[in-house]
């Protein structure tokens, strides 16, 4: 459930939400190539966890695992709130407009 806090996004544990752009590996996630895409505009998601990045506490992060083509779960993928949206709405618009279609 989303609810505002000094003019933020704030996703709780267990919250779908939907990728505004691209997640690429940073090459934080051991296993898979550097640069690989994680997540693509409009992909569904769960937040599994979420925190402050260490040094910027002021900083929220989202924990959050999309689906692939197939419907499983990636790897967990650090998010900031601006990376990330609840409304599936936008995130219909932002699909086809990744793939063109827009």
């Amino acid at each position: 459930m989303k609810t505002t806090r000094n003019m933020r996004e704030q996703y709780e544990i267990g919250d779908v939400i939907y990728a505004r752009e691209t997640m690429a590996n940073d090459g934080g996630i051991p296993g898979i190539d550097a640069e690989a895409i994680l997540a693509t505009p409009g992909r569904r998601g769960v937040v599994v966890n979420f925190g402050h990045a260490e040094a910027a506490p002021e900083m929220e992060i989202y924990l959050v695992r999309f689906e692939n083509a197939q419907g499983d779960l990636g790897p967990p993928v650090g998010c900031l709130p601006d990376e990330l949206t609840q409304d599936e709405e936008e995130a219909k618009v932002l699909a086809l407009a990744s793939r063109g279609n827009c």
